[in-house]
């Protein structure tokens, strides 16, 4: 079991909302998360897309590039043309070394419309599963067979959201398609990111790290109106080790099923309100603890 810790720029620089960090330069963010520790860091909205160009500047602070959220839209076309649009992201990840591709369906999602609330969470029907589901497969056999892992993101405001949502999604598609096991995204969508990692041991290909405070969210999905992003400026969100989630289950969990792979440092706050390099050294710190508790060995 050889698991590599990463982080998610979204802490420094909010591709949803540019206006949470929009300014601060990227060397600046690799910088922080060289110092901090981490061996990788995944894709942001400003990275360079030329491996040429971005392979050294990340060597130059010793950081791989882990992968990236890819923005899916199997509900409005087929397998081929989602497999013909994401070309371009593929081709970055093979030259860049990465070994998992991260996907998620966007096409009717409205976590990036703080406009639409929580309540409004698109849903779909039997039928709908049924395609949606043989469309992901049908991508999720092609990346494989480009020797990657593919890694479904479920999260709030999309389609796989809830526990029904979760068991849909497992019975309509193949093995080859993985979920990016994301520990906040769960527990605020009512699932136990626990048991799904016990539960579903073949499916998980990637995980997320996010703490939550739940009464911050009650008080957001409360309100009329009340956002995903009105919940992340809020601060629903943190660093694992600043929350109410339970990391020692988590990484027992993982340790359990001899999980191999990157685990992922992930929060999206207000870096003006929490400090990114700050609040990334407790997420670290917070999982290198409980990790080697439960016998996870990093690379």
């Amino acid at each position: 079991m050889t698991i590599r810790f990463g982080v998610s720029p979204i802490a420094w620089i909010n591709d949803d909302m540019p206006e949470l960090g929009g300014d601060t330069p990227l060397e600046s963010v690799l910088a922080d998360c060289q110092a901090i520790g981490f061996s990788g860091v995944e894709l942001g909205g400003v990275f360079p897309r030329d491996p040429l160009v971005l392979k050294p500047l990340l060597d130059r602070y010793g950081l791989d590039l882990v992968g990236g959220w890819y923005s899916g839209n199997l509900l409005v076309q087929s397998a081929q043309d989602e497999i013909a649009a994401l070309q371009p992201h593929l081709s970055l990840l093979k030259a860049m070394g990465c070994t998992v591709f991260v996907h998620a369906e966007t096409s009717n999602a409205i976590h990036g419309d703080r406009a639409k609330a929580l309540s409004a969470t698109p849903r779909l029907d039997a039928e709908g599963w049924k395609e949606f589901g043989a469309r992901l497969t049908q991508v999720a056999d092609y990346i494989q067979a480009q020797g990657l892992k593919f890694a479904y993101h479920h999260h709030l405001g999309t389609v796989v959201e809830r526990p029904e949502d979760l068991e849909a999604f497992l019975a309509h598609t193949g093995p080859s398609v993985g979920l990016t096991v994301d520990t906040g995204h769960a527990a605020l969508g009512g699932l136990d990111p626990v048991s799904i990692i016990r539960n579903h041991p073949e499916r998980v290909a990637h995980v997320h790290c996010k703490d939550i405070r739940g009464e911050v969210f009650s008080k957001v999905i409360s309100q009329d109106g009340g956002s995903f992003l009105e919940g992340v400026l809020a601060g629903m969100f943190t660093v694992p080790g600043d929350g109410s989630l339970d990391y020692a289950a988590v990484m027992q969990a993982l340790a359990q099923i001899g999980y191999s792979g990157w685990i992922i440092v992930e929060a999206e706050q207000d870096p003006a309100i929490a400090n990114p390099r700050e609040y990334g050294e407790i997420g670290l710190a917070t999982l290198k603890r409980e990790a080697a508790s439960a016998g996870l060995r990093a690379a």
